[in-house]
């Protein structure tokens, strides 16, 4: 029987120096992880305090990071690729999508998001038809069938690709999490109830423990943009 990997994950820490920070793309990693099914530690790094933990590891890299059997990793997309074709079946869950679509599905709804939350208040309204443009978007993929599915009803999948959580999923719920928490207090802007069905696919991860228990709390998120929106 093979020896289990000795896995670590490195990722900021939030204001108080302990828990999970503010970060996408650790709570990415992080998810990953978790649907593997692996025996992995996660050490929270506070930038703020103990700097020389980054120098010691990895100099010149910045969070998140992955330490898989004393080799260190360092750019995000690397390490899902190689997560994903060393943890593979039969032992660990293939994550990654059936479907490309799924895979870029979204993919411009961060950067809409925050084109709109940099900008003055009064110069605003295109930047938010442009938000909510690529919500609407999303929301259309989410309610058109997939190829597996009956094509003469909305789909009734609860994720991206299907009905289990995948590799898109992991990269896109982290920033769409961070865009309602965002959004909701400092734009007072929620998603248009109408969505469907973006509604349904954020109301079916927050029953995902592998989503709920690698989110950052509401109020680190609320302090890591207090100063990057535009409140005039």
């Amino acid at each position: 029987m093979a020896e289990e990997p000795k896995i670590e994950l490195f990722i900021k820490a939030s204001d108080d120096g302990e828990s999970i920070g503010n970060c996408p793309f650790s709570q990415r990693l992080f998810m990953i992880l978790w649907l593997k099914k692996v025996n992995f530690t996660i050490n929270t790094v506070d930038m703020k305090r103990n700097p020389e933990v980054m120098k010691e590891i990895a100099p010149g890299s910045q969070l998140p990071l992955l330490i898989y059997n004393g080799e260190v990793k360092t750019d995000n997309n690397k390490i899902e690729e190689f997560l994903e074709e060393i943890l593979a079946p039969p032992k660990y869950p293939k994550l990654d999508v059936r479907y490309k679509e799924s895979r870029t599905a979204g993919n411009n709804v961060f950067q809409k998001f925050s084109a709109y939350i940099k900008n003055p208040l009064q110069k605003n309204g295109n930047f938010e038809r442009m938000f909510l443009k690529a919500l609407l978007e999303l929301d259309q993929y989410l309610n058109t069938p997939l190829p597996d599915e009956d094509s003469t009803h909305p789909s009734k999948r609860l994720f991206l690709d299907g009905n289990e959580l995948t590799l898109a999923d992991c990269n896109l719920l982290p920033k769409l999490y961070i865009v309602q928490v965002v959004c909701k207090h400092y734009r007072n802007f929620t998603i248009p109830r109408e969505l469907t069905g973006l509604w349904n696919y954020l109301k079916n991860a927050e029953k995902c423990e592998e989503f709920v228990n690698t989110c950052p709390n509401e109020e680190e998120i609320k302090l890591a943009y207090k100063n990057v929106v535009k409140t005039t």
